[in-house]
């Protein structure tokens, strides 16, 4: 069968070719061919049989798709890695779940941060997140593990849950503000943005809610 090529390129408000593509795979769904039958769409894939007429997405769409696609298969084998590790030094099945709760909470920061600089969510954004996971981890880390020395010490579980979040605060701090002084050199870039209000901007929203929030589960969890 002949092939097309049709080329294009987008600018204005929505300048990602998600938005552009999203809309034209509606369009395109409702298409027949000669046969009567539905246009196929692919992606990564290719037609394997050409007697029907077939869609396939190229370019730039199909990299995004599939850094997209390779970083949340990634995204997901460090999420079991790090689980398996803090499975390791804390010697508990449940205890890593109250330590990597706080890995959503960067999304809080993340998105609104890209929404009010005006910037798309790329695939730099998706490393920045993949990255802060693991300092939001770190800091959950060392909430959990003070709590527990306070309770070696015979402390009570409610004053070690809220002793923790209060002299922890500052080494968290600490780590979020060298984050963001490091990030900030590369917020302006044209390539790198996404990276840099990822990192900024899931620090800072951890910060403040892996503080109550990690307190307050492990204390649910053991109580």
């Amino acid at each position: 069968m002949p092939v097309i090529y049709v080329t294009g390129d987008v600018s204005g408000d929505e300048e990602s070719p998600v938005y552009a593509i999203l809309k034209m795979s509606e369009k395109i769904s409702e298409l027949k061919d000669e046969q009567g039958e539905a246009v196929e769409q692919y992606t990564t894939s290719l037609q394997y049989f050409e007697s029907n007429a077939a869609m396939k997405w190229d370019g730039e769409w199909h990299i995004s798709y599939e850094v997209f696609r390779d970083l949340g298969l990634a995204f997901c084998a460090v999420l079991i890695l790090i689980y398996i590790l803090v499975v390791g030094w804390f010697q508990s099945f449940t205890v890593p779940l109250v330590i990597m709760a706080a890995i959503p909470f960067s999304l809080v920061g993340i998105l609104p941060a890209h929404w009010a600089m005006g910037a798309f969510f790329t695939a730099t954004s998706m490393i920045g997140f993949i990255a802060g996971a693991g300092i939001v981890v770190r800091n959950s880390i060392i909430l959990v593990d003070f709590i527990e020395l306070r309770l070696a010490e015979n402390m009570p579980l409610a004053e070690a849950v809220i002793d923790a979040g209060a002299v922890r605060f500052r080494p968290m701090m600490l780590t979020a503000a060298a984050v963001i002084v490091g990030a900030g050199v590369i917020l302006f870039d044209p390539i790198f943005q996404g990276l840099a209000i990822s990192l900024m901007a899931g620090e800072i929203a951890s910060l403040f809610l892996s503080r109550m929030t990690v307190p307050v589960l492990y204390y649910l969890l053991k109580k």
